[in-house]
């Protein structure tokens, strides 16, 4: 097949759909309006900077309202089209619902390189953009939610917070406006390394199953497994560094945008991402092979493979040579259809984005749930759940005094069982919990169906039902 039969990131999702979709018992006329993206507002928009005007272009796309408010991220990035947008746009929608994050689907996007500006700059362009969102209720606590995404962050998502707030002054939930602020801005706790651990939550679920893993060759546990990350974000770089200092887990190969690195014996992530830092890159990197073409990594020999930048990173050229029986999804549509379908043929098992990568809108739902309460979690019950845990604690330790030698409590015990739950814990616990729900009802219909052979189309039909049962309940 020619690179020109490559299908874009949109028709990737469309084809994605329509192969689920055949196998389901819709009413007619649902299929397609669950399909198609409900509105898109396009913005140009006109910022002084440099003693010049310049005039941007945003984008924001919102999927479905089966349920409001519609959530997703606003991307910053030179290539951000309508056609992305709404791909990424209906993606959101099939994650919410498969994690059952009470959102509709939307997504956003500026087509603007942010390392061109400095940061005043990019507040005024920024504040300008939430601006013009805002005043048509495309940023709003209860109809539409943003989220950071590629080339946006907390510091972004801090100044659309303030901007809203400036212009809805008496909104007593405007903090709810948009999720990923800093703490001191109404965030929550775990909210930055949320996607990266969700993909390690979703591979711990994984390795659970022993009939998931001899599907893809493998066995045993994470410890070990030779794991390549294409993309050191603020996603790869999270999961790469929880599954090398948690699980054991061995980072062969890391991709970046000037290249590749590679060390069979595994790379120091935390020491990468201080190099990336410091130089802008990986070349020079001084424990590790540096490859110049860093995408030929993509088809080095590995146990993991996990794509955690840009969509379409594995398609026809590539998908043949890649060697990884299991790949997992941590950006939005690094595997093509067509790459898809190669791949399946090949036995290689796929952990599809739209579960892979939701961690992200997961622990964004529970900072919305915070700001809307307006109380931090874990404020009312930790203390009272320390004292009951000291009740425990005391008894035992009458008991090791009685005893002697003959039994005492573990050195570490005490501390570990006497601290309560804080945010960040109950946060963690939340989504461990919301993985494993949403990988179960995957694995569910992948093998209790013999016409459903992945676990990409599984997902598909699970979060296509919950929309389909939405639409039904509101009579539509």
């Amino acid at each position: 097949m020619s690179s020109r039969t490559e299908p874009s990131f949109r028709e990737s999702v469309d084809l994605m759909f329509n192969r689920a979709v055949k196998l389901m018992d819709l009413p007619p006329g649902l299929e397609e309006k669950i399909r198609v993206c409900n509105a898109t507002y396009t913005v140009r928009f006109g910022v002084r900077l440099r003693g010049a005007m310049h005039t941007f272009t945003g984008y924001r796309s919102v999927h479905s309202e089966h349920m409001e408010p519609v959530k997703g991220g606003i991307r910053y990035a030179t290539g951000v089209n309508q056609d992305e947008v709404e791909a990424l746009a209906a993606l959101m929608t099939y994650k919410c619902a498969l994690v059952e994050a009470p959102f509709g689907g939307s997504k956003g996007g500026l087509c603007i390189d942010p390392r061109e500006y400095e940061e005043h700059e990019l507040e005024l362009i920024t504040r300008r953009f939430a601006y013009e969102l805002a005043k048509r209720d495309l940023i709003h606590p209860s109809q539409n939610v943003p989220a950071p995404d590629m080339g946006t962050g907390e510091r972004e998502m801090a100044w659309i917070a303030d901007q809203y707030a400036r212009m809805n002054t008496t909104d007593i939930n405007a903090k709810a406006c948009v999720t990923g602020k800093p703490l001191n801005a109404g965030g929550i706790s775990g909210r930055v390394e949320a996607t990266g651990r969700g993909v390690q939550y979703a591979l711990q679920e994984f390795f659970r199953h022993e009939e998931d893993k001899a599907a893809a060759g493998l066995s045993g546990k994470l410890d070990g497994k030779r794991v390549i990350v294409q993309g050191l974000g603020n996603v790869g770089y999270h999961a790469a560094k929880f599954l090398s200092e948690e699980d054991g887990s061995r980072i062969i190969g890391i991709i970046e945008r000037d290249g590749g690195l590679f060390n069979a014996d595994g790379l120091d992530v935390e020491a990468v991402r201080n190099w990336i830092v410091k130089h802008d890159g990986v070349s020079g990197y001084p424990d590790a092979q540096f490859v110049e073409n860093g995408a030929a990594l993509l088809e080095e020999e590995c146990d993991i493979l996990i794509p955690a930048a840009l969509e379409g990173v594995i398609n026809l050229s590539n998908a043949q040579r890649v060697k990884a029986p299991l790949i997992i999804e941590a950006a939005n549509g690094p595997v093509t259809a067509g790459a898809d379908e190669i791949l399946r043929k090949k036995g290689c098992v796929i952990i599809p984005d739209m579960y892979a990568n939701a961690g992200g809108v997961t622990v964004s739902y529970f900072e919305w749930v915070k700001n809307l309460s307006h109380i931090r979690f874990g404020r009312m019950q930790r203390r009272q759940e320390e004292a009951r845990h000291q009740l425990v604690i005391d008894e035992l330790q009458r008991l090791d005094d009685v005893m002697g030698d003959t039994w005492s409590m573990s050195p570490d015990f005490k501390e570990k069982y006497l601290k309560g739950a804080g945010e960040l814990e109950l946060v963690r616990s939340g989504l461990d919990d919301t993985m494993r729900a949403a990988y179960q009802s995957m694995r569910e219909v992948w093998h209790s169906r013999d016409d459903v052979t992945d676990l990409r189309t599984a997902a598909y039909l699970v979060s296509i039902d919950k929309v389909a049962k939405s639409y039904h309940a509101k009579g539509l």
